[in-house]
């Protein structure tokens, strides 16, 4: 059989950009060009005959997706690193397991990191929440006095037949509450007041007078107008006996001042009162209520060198940030006076029972109840131990400042371990002032109690381990200046979760914080109970708000 004609094999020469062919392998680029030609079929008329059969139109179709192949590998590669490509681009096979293994991976790193920023969040919060200051309730100081008042002001001022003198007695801050009350005594007596004596303290030995400690001038000028103060009687009584009263009642009211007292001054001109502590009534008319905020908030203003010292400490410690203020009750005669043990060790306990049966005299807590039921009462100070479990549940911060106030703890800086193993940033007035400062005030307990006074009134938040005259006194001047943040254990209901050692930790926090949530020295009303130290709840008497109106 002959051959047909025109069966001459014809070569063709194809022209590749050379970018192409760069990006293509050898054997891709071979099956490429020489796969097997397929029979041709009738096509719609859109699409000739003559352009199927053309190979620059096959071959513009496969480089055309040659190089999309190739780019959309070259995106997804950068996407997934660990994944091998195929050696022919245009034919992208992935294994799925290799896919589902890396994309796991990828999730739970992800997940891991969100955790972790979360728990550092969730952290930042709290220490966040841990210094964030109450609601004021926009309450202010206010201290207003009423027109009849101001009305007498003048015949009192004006009188200088009657001179009243005061001798008090305590410590520093158990005498500035019985200074408010003798100018409250001497207003409603009519009387001037002889500028306070200060006892010598029995347990310290402390000598200081009053204008050693207080700014004597400063004290004088605010009191202007209320009740005059001098600091010596007169030459027209020097030769007047002062009659001397020690029985001077609980909660005695104005009527009964007035009544006991007035007829005295009329023969003798001078009265002289001891043991004013706690003896005038809680519950006075607004007018004396707001002298006592007066005295106790704008005149009992400390000596000029106390508060140099006492700023330049607190200055030192917010250097860094805010700082706790935490007032530590946990001297020697702290334990015995309280009947409470301090439970360092058997030994440390054996001391304190013995002083208490030496001096039975100094033991103030009920003699008839066990140290046990004093403890769960909540009439014992905390101890570190305690007081750290206590701050750790609040919130507080590893790396919070924290400044103790007090005296030396029994048992020496042993005693303190727990609270700074745990908050190393832990310091107090000596660690604090430089060489010299302190030595003016070395023999002066009461100077050293009023720079801590100062310092932890200037506090970001302020703890007491154990009420008392400090505590409550700091409670008050806090609440004026706006409700600073006051932090005050609820012992009574917490003790028992102290006990319970088979509680988790995180369980424990959150009962802790759910017990102090409104102990945190958000407004508390004197209106709720007539009994209450108005220098300790000057909230409404001494202060309002826009939505309150003054008494």
């Amino acid at each position: 059989m002959a051959k047909a004609k025109g069966t001459t094999k014809m070569v063709s020469k194809i022209s590749v950009p050379s970018q192409i062919i760069n990006s293509l392998s050898s054997s891709s680029l071979q099956s490429l060009l020489l796969s097997p030609k397929k029979s041709a079929k009738k096509k719609p008329n859109f699409i000739t005959l003559s352009t199927l059969t053309n190979p620059r139109f096959w071959l513009l179709i496969l480089l055309i997706f040659c190089l999309l192949c190739t780019l959309a590998l070259m995106g997804f590669s950068n996407m997934l690193p660990l994944i091998p490509l195929s050696p022919k681009p245009c034919l992208i096979t992935q294994k799925q397991e290799l896919i589902s293994t890396i994309s796991s991976a990828s999730v739970m790193k992800v997940v891991e990191e969100s955790e972790k920023n979360d728990g550092v969040f969730e952290k930042m919060e709290e220490e966040s929440e841990f210094w964030k200051q109450p609601d004021g309730l926009g309450f202010r100081p206010c201290l207003r006095f009423s027109r009849e008042y101001e009305k007498t002001s003048g015949v009192v001022l004006e009188d200088r037949s009657k001179y009243l003198m005061v001798v008090v007695s305590g410590g520093m801050n158990q005498q500035r509450n019985q200074i408010v009350d003798a100018v409250v005594i001497a207003r409603i007596l009519g009387a001037a007041l002889v500028v306070p004596i200060l006892q010598v303290n029995v347990i310290w030995g402390d000598e200081s007078e009053f204008s050693d400690i207080f700014d004597l001038e400063h004290f004088k000028r605010v009191l202007a107008n209320d009740v005059r103060v001098v600091s010596s009687l007169p030459s027209t009584h020097l030769m007047s006996r002062p009659v001397e009263e020690k029985r001077t009642p609980l909660h005695a009211s104005p009527q009964w001042i007035r009544q006991h007292y007035l007829r005295r001054f009329n023969r003798d001109g001078v009265l002289l009162l001891r043991g004013l502590d706690s003896r005038l009534a809680k519950d006075l008319p607004p007018d004396l209520q707001k002298l006592r905020c007066k005295v106790a908030f704008h005149a009992l203003r400390f000596a000029p060198q106390i508060l140099e010292l006492a700023n330049k400490i607190a200055e030192r410690m917010r250097s860094k940030g805010p700082f706790l203020a935490l007032h530590l009750r946990m001297e020697k005669d702290v334990w015995v006076r309280t009947g409470c043990l301090p439970g360092l060790s058997p030994e440390h306990d054996l001391i304190i029972n013995e002083e208490r049966k030496q001096r039975p005299e100094l033991l103030t807590a009920r003699s008839n109840m066990t140290y046990h039921e004093r403890k769960l009462a909540g009439l014992c100070p905390l101890n570190a131990v305690e007081v750290t479990r206590l701050l750790k549940a609040l919130g507080a911060p590893k790396s919070a400042r924290i400044y103790w106030a007090g005296g030396h703890p029994f048992g020496g800086k042993e005693a303190l371990l727990p609270l700074t193993n745990k908050f190393p940033h832990f310091y107090n007035k000596e660690d604090l002032a430089l060489p010299g400062e302190l030595e003016p005030f070395a023999n002066s307990a009461s100077i050293m109690a009023a720079i801590d006074y100062t310092v932890s009134e200037l506090s970001d938040i302020f703890m007491p381990s154990h009420g008392g005259n400090m505590g409550r006194a700091i409670q008050g001047h806090r609440a004026y200046a706006g409700h600073k943040k006051y932090i005050t254990p609820n012992k009574r209901q917490m003790l028992p979760y102290f006990l319970n050692s088979s509680l988790p930790e995180a369980e424990f926090n959150r009962i802790i914080k759910d017990l102090h949530r409104d102990s945190l020295g958000q407004p508390d009303f004197r209106t709720n109970k007539a009994d209450r130290d108005v220098t300790k709840y000057p909230a409404p008497v001494c202060m309002c708000s826009d939505s309150t109106t003054e008494p």
